[in-house]
């Protein structure tokens, strides 16, 4: 942890303002009211044992082990405290976030919908075609977030179990790269695929597996540059496969780098660049690679893009 991380951890309003709690909920400023109270009990102790106890020895190691005691109980308070305030700030932000992500589609097809009802249009003429362009979309946005949502709760719940079986990686990687050529066209992304030849099969969960590969290439997609390039890589790796994805988007900002796997997190640039998105891609992907015993990591730079690479084993 460096100097500006720890200036940041000693910022307790700051801390209490993350979390949206005052300054008695929130949970760094009770640990440091309980470390006031630590210190008061041992000195209070120390008081009591030297006035009552003749061995120095004893009444030392009867503060320590009060020390350790309290220092326990108050780890274990705080640290209960601080999942609290954490999941509740993660329900207010998963409310903000599915709100915001299912107002806009809901809103085109309200509008769509009326624009139909009142007659003003053919659905025979091409302007009436593409307004059920409009909703085929629309309902794709809001059904794609509900797939997210659910996959988080399955992967939360512990009911996330892959089926594993022997898969070609290569031939996956082909399959989405084909499946999102017209997200890609429509991004102006160029995206090249460079596997090394004769790679073995890997033992996992093809359509899991799939759904990764997926939220990293799309995640790439949206946020690349105009006439953005995607380089794709697939090779053996000791005992197992690495696979890599490169572009030349807006990248991650330092500070956002510890959040970038968590859910709902989207970094601020990232939210300039691209209006729409859950912030839960990078999260089921790194749970699916880590559920199958793979590593997934990244780097990445500010303006000059981002690398993301995970590794599966072959069995």
């Amino acid at each position: 942890m460096n100097l500006k991380n720890i200036f940041e951890q000693l910022d307790l309003p700051a801390q209490c303002r993350k979390y949206g709690l005052s300054l008695w909920e929130c949970p760094q400023f009770l640990f440091f009211v309980m470390g006031l109270v630590i210190i008061s009990s041992i000195l209070v102790s120390y008081a009591i044992g030297m006035k009552y106890i003749d061995d120095p020895y004893i009444v030392a190691l009867v503060v320590i082990a009060i020390t350790l005691i309290l220092l326990i109980l108050a780890y274990i308070i705080t640290r209960s405290f601080e999942r609290m305030a954490e999941a509740n700030r993660m329900k207010s932000e998963f409310v903000s976030i599915v709100s915001h992500q299912l107002r806009a589609p809901l809103s085109n097809l309200k509008w769509t919908i009326d624009l139909l009802l009142s007659e003003k249009i053919n659905l025979e003429q091409e302007k009436g075609l593409e307004f059920l362009e409009v909703l085929e979309q629309n309902t794709q946005r809001m059904g794609d977030l509900i797939s997210d949502l659910l996959m988080v709760s399955r992967i939360e719940q512990g009911k996330f179990v892959p089926r594993k079986k022997s898969i070609s990686l290569k031939e996956l990687v082909d399959e989405v790269i084909k499946e999102m050529s017209i997200f890609c066209k429509v991004n102006n992304a160029n995206v090249t695929f460079e596997p090394e030849e004769n790679l073995p099969q890997i033992f996992s969960d093809p359509s899991q597996t799939k759904i990764a590969i997926t939220n990293l290439l799309d995640n790439a997609i949206r946020y690349i540059n105009d006439n953005g390039k995607i380089e794709m890589k697939l090779a053996k790796k000791d005992k197992g496969l690495y696979f890599e994805i490169k572009d030349n988007g807006v990248g991650i900002p330092e500070g956002d780098k510890k959040h970038i796997f968590q859910k709902f997190f989207r970094s601020q640039n990232a939210l300039k660049k691209q209006t729409s998105g859950s912030g839960l891609g990078l999260y089921i992907a790194k749970s699916i690679i880590e559920k199958a015993g793979g590593k997934i990591d990244f780097k990445s730079q500010e303006g000059h893009g981002s690398t993301f690479w995970f590794t599966l084993p072959l069995k």
